[in-house]
């Protein structure tokens, strides 16, 4: 197997006057799990589209396991789970599976894929009559059919429930575990945070942070100071001594700032709260932070 899973060089692409992508240059080793992260806009989407040959770039180039992503696609090293992809109207999921070996030269066994995909008991089900979260392992169950040894994934968790969202990274991590390179985008950061190796943040079609989720939490810098508020009102809390962003879950209000001695302090002195607590910044303040969206939220 080659080393080098993906390579980007130069990447852009525009809509117009927007660069989409600009200048992404990125290099993603085989064997790795690599969450692609971004505010809507940031080029994610896109990016995916150019690594898998389904739009050309305007300029740089895209290789994936040592050859052009059409090359490496037709050799079934390559399996892709995209954002609304359509289906044979009337086909059942063992057909779907059964069409997607067919276009691969080393399929795996149609029961790993329906195991793998949780589909074992919906194999007989036509396709137009599964729900949105069945739906979706389907479409998983198609990229992985061809045995890929890069996994590419957009959104894969969209519309699975919690238990569904459970053993669908159960599956993902048996993969990555048997050395397959698995590259997904996600809105859902506690899911980069517990699965990825690696996170690329990408913000205005440019990678802004590339690193463990440990060290792009590290970049951000700064700590959070959690707590209940007493009195239900959030006014001036932005602008407390170090405080750089506001969030607001329910009755939980989470601050990430430079100075949290400071902060709490100030804290005391101005209002009532209960609950406080201090900890490192996470990974949700950190893409705040580092992709220029932070403020009240």
């Amino acid at each position: 197997m080659n080393d080098t899973a993906v390579r980007l060089t130069g990447l852009t692409r525009r809509f117009g006057p927007v660069r989409a992508v600009d200048g992404i240059d990125l290099t993603i080793a085989s064997g790795s799990t690599v969450a692609l992260l971004g505010p809507n806009g940031a080029g994610k989407t896109t990016t995916i589209s150019l690594l898998l040959g389904l739009a050309p770039p305007d300029a740089g180039t895209v290789t994936l396991l040592g050859r052009p992503p059409g090359e490496a696609v037709r050799a079934g090293q390559v399996g892709a789970m995209v954002q609304d992809a359509g289906f044979v109207p009337g086909a059942t999921v063992r057909d779907l599976v059964a069409l997607a070996r067919g276009l691969y030269p080393r399929p795996l066994d149609t029961a790993r894929v329906l195991a793998l995909a949780g589909l074992t008991d919906l194999a007989d089900r036509r396709l137009d009559r599964l729900s949105g979260g069945e739906t979706q392992r389907a479409r998983f169950a198609f990229a992985l059919a061809g045995g890929p040894d890069l996994l590419v994934l957009d959104e894969p968790s969209a519309a699975l429930d919690v238990a569904a969202r459970q053993a669908f990274w159960a599956a993902i991590r048996r993969y990555a575990a048997d050395g397959h390179t698995v590259l997904f985008s996600t809105h859902h950061l506690h899911e980069a945070d517990e699965y990825a190796d690696r996170v690329v943040l990408l913000a205005g079609g440019r990678v802004v942070a590339d690193g463990s989720p440990a060290q792009v939490r590290a970049v951000a810098g700064g700590r959070t100071v959690a707590f209940d508020l007493a009195d239900g009102s959030v006014a001036g809390l932005d602008l407390l001594p170090g405080v750089r962003s506001v969030q607001v879950r329910g009755g939980r209000v989470a601050l990430t700032t430079d100075d949290a001695d400071a902060t709490v302090l100030a804290l005391a002195a101005d209002r009532g709260f209960r609950g406080l607590e201090v900890t490192g910044v996470g990974l949700e303040a950190a893409f705040l932070t580092l992709t220029g969206t932070e403020g009240n939220h």
